[in-house]
């Protein structure tokens, strides 16, 4: 188990909703795809009229706010995360609707009774499942044999990777968590599901606030090595490859959509 992996680092993580709303900040601040990547992901959804879901992983639940008309589809709507923090975090994000049920849930043991849901959703989080297997086959077990899993991850070669090339002189290594990937990820899944689709989210971002981007790497675990250096370094750094007052860093996002659970 890496530290990527390890419960008390995601505890620290997301105990509390901080260090991920730094996160999200800089993704709503400079991302140059103004749709959005919770967008972009609920408008993958296919939630039929009347059907039971699941959400694992939910975080501050900022991907259902403003989604009323997809949150009335639910006959049951289930919202978890591993994090207490960030389930207390959801009802107040989304404390304005009505009939939802909110858990602290670890994926790797699912407190429901087999074939319970038609949608099982786990955004952005599988990567950090101490046992990915595990957590599938629990995914695959409360889903109904006509249901679908939602899986939105990220790339081998977006803002992490960037970042850490931009400090090579500095003998920085960052550290990616590769556990689940958009590149890998689809080889996880096809042991659980038949029918496995992938697709990507376009995107980047512009950043005109260095700051804005040193805290977002001083709020990451993976970010260690480069955690090291002094704050006046890494700003230092960054603002030196800043072009016509922007810095542009890659981003690689997207999600698999999964069918046909597997026997």
């Amino acid at each position: 188990m890496n530290s990527l992996t390890n419960v008390n680092v995601l505890a620290s993580q997301y105990g509390t909703s901080d260090k991920l709303n730094t996160r999200i900040s800089i993704h709503d601040k400079y991302s140059t795809n103004k749709q959005g990547f919770g967008n972009w992901i609920s408008e993958h959804y296919r939630i039929p009229e009347g059907a039971s879901v699941l959400e694992l992983g939910c975080g501050t639940g900022d991907m259902w706010k403003g989604k009323h008309a997809l949150i009335s589809r639910c006959s049951r709507l289930v919202l978890s995360d591993f994090s207490e923090g960030m389930v207390n975090k959801t009802k107040e994000t989304l404390a304005a609707e009505s009939g939802i049920e909110y858990l602290t849930v670890d994926i790797q043991s699912i407190p429901f009774p087999d074939h319970t849901f038609d949608v099982v959703i786990a955004n952005m989080m599988l990567y950090h499942v101490p046992d990915l297997a595990k957590g599938l086959s629990e995914v695959r077990r409360v889903l109904k044999e006509s249901g679908t899993f939602y899986c939105a991850t990220y790339g081998e070669n977006g803002m992490m990777e960037y970042i850490g090339s931009l400090f090579t002189d500095y003998g920085i290594r960052t550290s990616i968590n590769t556990n689940f990937t958009l590149q890998n990820g689809k080889e996880a899944l096809i042991s659980f599901f038949t029918d496995v689709e992938k697709d990507l989210y376009d995107d980047s971002l512009a950043v005109t606030e260095v700051e804005d981007l040193v805290d977002y790497i001083f709020s990451l675990s993976g970010m260690t090595d480069l955690r090291s250096l002094p704050r006046d370094t890494v700003r230092s750094v960054l603002a030196s490859h800043m072009k016509d007052g922007v810095l542009t860093v890659p981003k690689e996002y997207g999600m698999f959509v999964c069918r046909s659970p597997k026997a």
